[in-house]
């Protein structure tokens, strides 16, 4: 039986931990944390079909110089001299036109699709405990202008086979009737679904332990023993892990553990902040885009998550309060009946969502390496793209035609 080294404990490692489960591999996967502090938890739950076009597309550069002057705006790039930093804004922004769009967003589509129709499986198999609904999401507006451009997104949406409702301000209020909203409209993606994320992990870990895959937790990879093109072992500090193939899903921490190989790639870590209230009296039914607020609420029950932001300030987990007065004004903006107040600062949860220059993920083996497979960059479709990523590692490794054409997330598009 081979032995499948997976690096990163988050829902794309452990994804791809459960599909090469299932085929029969002998699988370890290797975690720096416990798995419960990282951008799998803390983010809103989605699985969204509906985010088909890729974060970069026209108009991002203009808007987001314009956010960078509000210490609120839900884009912040820090200043600083960086290598790194300065060759992946210069691939953004050539990412960030039409024609780009309109060919990465098709891939983008094939994948979001592939996994929504895959975590109805997982639900089935671990047992349907993390709170999943399928009411789908509403994309919500506050400008008319807002609006009329959700509307056209829809338009294209029917296109690509998704079910979609456009809504007026009192179609929309119907749907939440405990709470005021102030909108111009929304349009509802059917297709969409969204759950528990922490409770999702949580419950994917212990069927993963209970069919027999290792977690080597609080461990740091630190190299590779390499020969011949392949790695044989991967080496932490907790000790020596031997492997036939390695699985490297590792995030925001992608670039660091690729450069261990030779390997460069491109990519940026996204600091997003949320926070959670246990318990709302009068909450909202439907999870929702703040799309003019560019931020996001989920209910579960009684609870809600608001969240959101794009910080690219490096690798930290510094916490800049006013980017949660951001999100916290646009929620109360969109619902002005929502009793909720400002999160106490020490509780506001932040996470780093790992961003390529065009929006797409890296999926595929490197042509230094015969038998490591990178799987990372997904941004903040981490959650709506891991089941058909966990699909897609396990066919690569098993040599199979896959079940998407993977060749638009090409770990080496950039070199």
């Amino acid at each position: 039986m081979s032995e499948i080294a997976v690096i990163g404990g988050g829902v794309i490692g452990l994804s791809s931990a459960y599909y090469l489960n299932k085929a029969g591999y002998k699988v370890t996967v290797i975690e720096r944390g416990d798995i419960t502090d990282g951008c799998s938890f803390g983010n809103m739950g989605y699985i969204s079909p509906s985010h088909f076009v890729p974060l970069a597309s026209p108009g991002i550069i203009s808007q987001g110089l314009k956010w960078m002057l509000s210490s609120t705006s839900p884009f912040y790039i820090k200043p600083r001299l960086n290598a790194d930093l300065m060759q992946w804004g210069y691939h953004f922004w050539k990412s960030s036109t039409a024609a780009n769009v309109e060919k990465n967003a098709p891939h983008l589509n094939n994948i979001l699709q592939l996994s929504r129709k895959l975590v109805n499986d997982l639900r089935t198999d671990i047992g349907d405990n993390f709170e999943m609904e399928t009411i789908g999401c509403l994309m919500m507006c506050k400008q008319q202008k807002t609006l009329d451009h959700e509307f056209h997104l829809a338009d294209e949406a029917e296109m690509l086979g998704l079910k979609v409702e456009r809504l007026v301000k009192h179609e929309v209020q119907q749907l939440e009737p405990n709470v005021e909203i102030n909108v111009a409209g929304a349009v509802l993606f059917k297709d969409d679904c969204h759950f528990n994320p922490g409770k999702m992990m949580i419950s994917l870990k212990n069927y993963l332990e209970a069919k027999g895959v290792k977690f080597q937790l609080h461990s740091t990879v630190t190299g590779f023993e390499k020969a011949n093109k392949k790695v044989a072992a991967v080496i932490t500090d907790k000790g020596k892990i031997n492997c036939d193939e390695v699985v490297i899903a590792t995030g925001s921490w992608l670039p660091a553990v690729a450069k261990m190989l030779g390997i460069k790639l491109l990519l940026q870590p996204g600091k997003g902040y949320s926070y959670t209230y246990p318990f709302v009296e009068k909450n909202i039914k439907y999870p929702a885009i703040l799309v003019d607020g560019r931020c996001a609420i989920t209910p579960w029950g009684n609870a809600l998550r608001i969240g959101g932001t794009m910080e690219l300030s490096g690798i930290n987990n510094k916490v800049l309060v006013k980017r949660m007065q951001g999100i916290y004004d646009s929620a109360m903006d969109f619902y002005p009946g929502l009793k909720i107040d400002f999160p106490p600062t020490d509780k506001i949860w932040n996470g780093l969502r790992p961003v390529t220059p065009d929006g797409l993920p890296y999926i595929g083996k490197h042509s230094l390496y015969d038998n490591v497979v990178i799987a990372g960059g997904h941004a903040m479709l981490g959650i709506s793209e891991g089941t058909g990523t966990g699909k897609l590692v396990t066919e690569i490794i098993q040599r199979k035609s896959t079940t998407l054409n993977i060749s638009a997330f090409k770990v080496e598009r950039f070199s």
